[in-house]
């Protein structure tokens, strides 16, 4: 470990390296969601890559790119969370919930799926639930058919997530947003036809909305069947990348803000579940946002000391 920020409460973001690997910096997290308990809700956000080839306009992952992690070295990062708490890797945690959403696309890197093969035999957690967050990036088709096949004979219904980060409805737009070539609209819907299957959890569509961002909730309603999707709206994260951006989130930091309950309800009125999830406001201060810290180290931008009280792991 090089350092770690944040706190028991709420989050704390790791940056370590590798063993025989001091080149490269890895970020992973922890988190619960007040108030609820960890006893209840355990989310781990590990990374996939050394950075992220995508290069999104408001996320950081991608000022750095290295090379795709393996299995042992994503394994190694929630090995350390789990041994760090509970012993004999028993996760007694109703929803334990193992996120593939920090630097790196994860639909990029086929050592995710053997990471995902690994996971029921690895914990003993009934409440062991994976989470893919991807762009769903053109040419990976066998990634996902064979996670399918995973999702089917390793996860129980229900105790997978999957979710597809589309951020607008205008083509034109959304390659702005994620500047490399992925499915249409119509090819993740026709997915999401063969992947939910009786009891699964929908399948998320994510959207971080400037407050010009073209989303047409009509638009989404011909294409999507609101029994296999639902509809994610989240603030755009003050990373660096975003911040030289002239665009403000249509989402703001207070959460009793109305920006977004327009679009929310128009969304609801074409038949979708809609989350708005905001947050905790104190993670833009731990600078838990998707790779700002891993490259504010490769850049020298930020020190070795912890902003916040280290905490003892059972090492």
């Amino acid at each position: 470990m090089i350092s770690q920020y944040g706190r028991e409460e709420l989050a704390i973001l790791y940056i370590g390296r590798f063993r025989g690997n001091d080149r490269y910096t890895v970020e992973f997290v922890e988190a619960i969601e007040p108030p609820i308990p960890r006893e209840e809700k355990w989310v781990l956000m590990v990374s996939s890559g050394f950075g992220c080839p995508v290069r999104c306009p408001i996320c950081d992952a991608g000022n750095h790119f290295h090379r795709w992690l393996t299995a042992d070295e994503i394994l190694s990062q929630i090995d350390f969370l789990v041994d760090g708490r509970f012993e004999k890797r028993e996760v007694p945690v109703r929803k334990f919930k193992i996120q593939f959403a920090r630097m790196g696309e994860p639909a990029m890197n086929p050592a995710v799926l053997d990471v995902l093969e690994e996971l029921p035999g690895r914990y003993r957690s009934p409440g062991l639930m994976p989470c893919i967050s991807t762009i769903a990036p053109r040419g990976r088709d066998e990634f996902f058919e064979r996670l399918v096949w995973i999702k089917t004979r390793h996860y129980p219904p229900g105790r997978f997530r999957l979710q597809f980060s589309i951020h607008s409805t205008d083509s034109e737009e959304r390659s702005a947003l994620v500047p490399v070539s992925t499915w249409s609209l119509e090819e993740i819907a026709e997915f999401g036809g063969r992947f939910v299957w009786r009891g699964d959890a929908k399948i998320c569509l994510n959207f971080a909305p400037a407050e010009d961002t073209v989303i047409s909730p009509h638009e989404l309603r011909e294409v999507f069947d609101p029994a296999l999707f639902l509809i994610k709206l989240t603030p755009i994260n003050p990373t660096d990348r975003a911040a030289d951006r002239p665009a403000r989130t249509l989402l703001g930091g207070n959460r009793s803000g109305t920006a977004g309950e327009s679009l929310a309800r128009s969304l609801r009125d074409e038949g979708f579940e809609v989350i708005v999830s905001i947050g905790e406001l104190e993670e833009n201060a731990i600078g838990s946002n998707c790779g700002q810290m891993a490259t504010r180290f490769i850049e020298g931008a930020a020190d070795l000391s912890p902003s916040y009280p280290e905490r003892s792991y059972r090492m």
